[in-house]
């Protein structure tokens, strides 16, 4: 046989193969799996249409409720099939029918994986981590839709899947559940922690409770707080009139100070103002993840997104050789936040002096400033009196002001701490608080052993860095200065008073 006969016998035998294999294609009966989906979409398997999109993980509960809300709207009668076969976890719906119908993989229908998800600080619910449904696109046409959740070896995402005859029903299949996936969001109006991993990235956007504070909870110099809540939660009440007048509703407040002073209990009584509002907590390696916060803030205004201990990532660039990475993140976020959005960033820093300037001479990135001083004699007595206010109480306060100056919040609650427990060890049932309980345990906070303990909780060790020249704000109505409510010059690029 020369070269020839040999190439015609082989192309003979080729097409005899792939004639035998469509025969027997042809007639063996189509997989349970590959049936009841075609045999709902009315078309073979090669014209159904496939789109997907791609949601982070934290979206997994939001996909959820817009499925479920587009299904209770098109299908109500409509129930959920899972899937089996190896490889089901990673493979694509659209490979796993191929796969049946020729034959390669055994795929069938069987039960629905589920997962668990937050929807609140102490709710949760199921979600489809594997599953599909047979619909109607909103004109009516036969579709498919799949769900799949995060896994392991499959990357931190969530993917939603729909099938269809043709593409204008399947992308307006998507779009309708993208919809209400929006109207549905179960972030809106929560408190929120994006919590970060090393090995798996941005596990989840977790739920925090609201905070519930009185203003009397909070022991500020006078002036202070009603200049933040002015600016705060006074342009929250007043947005739809400020924009009716063209004026901006982004806000961003900078709150420093020594550490233990109250910056993140003021932040928390905020939180707890404004409970129709959105909150995005942000701290350590999760500032990272800044602009996401960002655009889910856009998204669910009115918002505010806390960043706390941002001396961390907003460090001159001047300070490293090739800059901050973190930084601008952090500036394009505040940046890319239209003037018009209802957001309010709000920064924490125990160093004022050693944040990039960019964070603070440009109104829209940072347009009040305001200090949280170490408290003088009447807040450190108010303080004593708030932490006390459960508590039977005899001694005399007047003796442990005097001696704390310079003290924070936190010394205070450690020292009556000490105090209560002094007086647990010599009585039974609920304890009285003397001069001797409290003088010895402020004489055992206040001794040389506890050096590092009043640096660590706050206790009048001033720092050089704290001593730098601060400008005072001009009056913001006709009372005079706000005391405790100034800047460094450093921070706001001043050069004189």
């Amino acid at each position: 046989m020369d070269l020839t006969d040999a190439e015609h016998l082989a192309r003979a035998l080729s097409d005899l193969l792939h004639e035998a294999r469509r025969s027997i294609d042809e007639g063996r009966e189509p997989p349970e799996l590959v049936a009841r989906i075609t045999g709902h979409l009315g078309c073979d398997l090669r014209h159904v249409v496939n789109v997907a999109e791609s949601f982070p993980s934290w979206e997994h509960v939001n996909l959820q409720r817009g499925t479920d809300a587009y299904l209770a709207a098109y299908s109500p009668g409509a129930e959920w099939a899972g899937v089996t076969g190896p490889g089901r976890e990673h493979t694509e719906l659209v490979d796993m029918l191929a796969s049946a119908a020729r034959g390669w993989e055994r795929f069938e229908p069987g039960a629905v994986d589920y997962a668990t998800a937050a929807t609140g600080p102490d709710r949760t619910t199921e979600v489809v981590s594997l599953g599909l449904v047979l619909t109607r696109s909103p004109e009516g046409v036969p579709v498919v839709l799949s769900l799949r959740g995060p896994h392991e070896h499959a990357g931190p995402e969530c993917r939603l899947v729909v099938l269809a005859p043709d593409r204008t029903s399947a992308t307006a299949t998507r779009d309708e559940v993208e919809r209400l996936m929006r109207a549905e969001d179960v972030y809106r109006g929560q408190v929120l922690s994006f919590q970060w991993s090393e090995h798996r990235g941005n596990d989840l956007v977790t739920f925090l409770p609201r905070p519930d504070l009185d203003a009397e909870q909070v022991i500020l110099p006078e002036g202070v707080l009603g200049t933040i809540e002015r600016h705060i939660v006074g342009i929250a009440e007043q947005a739809d009139r400020l924009r009716a007048h063209g004026q901006h509703l982004k806000r961003g407040l900078l709150l420093h100070g020594p550490p233990g002073t109250g910056k993140t209990h003021t932040v928390r009584y905020l939180i707890g103002r404004m409970t129709g509002c959105t909150v995005i907590v942000m701290t350590g390696a999760a500032i990272r993840f800044v602009a996401q916060a960002a655009g889910l803030a856009r998204r669910l205004q009115p918002a505010i997104v806390v960043l706390e201990d941002v001396d961390l990532v907003a460090r001159d660039r001047s300070f490293t050789e090739d800059g901050n990475p973190l930084l601008f993140a952090l500036l394009d976020a505040m940046d890319g936040v239209g003037a018009d959005a209802d957001i309010t960033f709000v920064l924490t820093t125990n160093r004022a002096d050693v944040l990039e300037r960019a964070l603070a001479d440009r109104p829209g990135r940072v347009d009040l400033a305001v200090e949280i001083p170490r408290p003088d004699a009447a807040g450190r007595a108010a303080l004593l009196r708030l932490y006390a206010r459960d508590l039977r109480l005899t001694a005399a306060l007047e003796p442990v002001v005097a001696r704390t100056e310079g003290a924070t919040a936190s010394f205070f609650k450690e020292l009556l701490r000490r105090a209560v427990l002094s007086a647990l060890r010599g009585g039974d049932g609920t304890p009285v608080l003397t001069d001797e309980h409290v003088g010895r345990a402020l004489e055992e906070m206040l001794g040389e052993r506890e050096a590092l303990t009043r640096s660590l909780i706050g206790a009048g060790e001033r720092s050089p860095d704290e001593d730098e020249e601060a400008v005072e704000f001009p009056p913001i109505t006709g009372g005079g200065p706000v005391p405790g409510a100034y800047v460094s010059r450093l921070n706001l690029g001043f050069d004189g008073p």
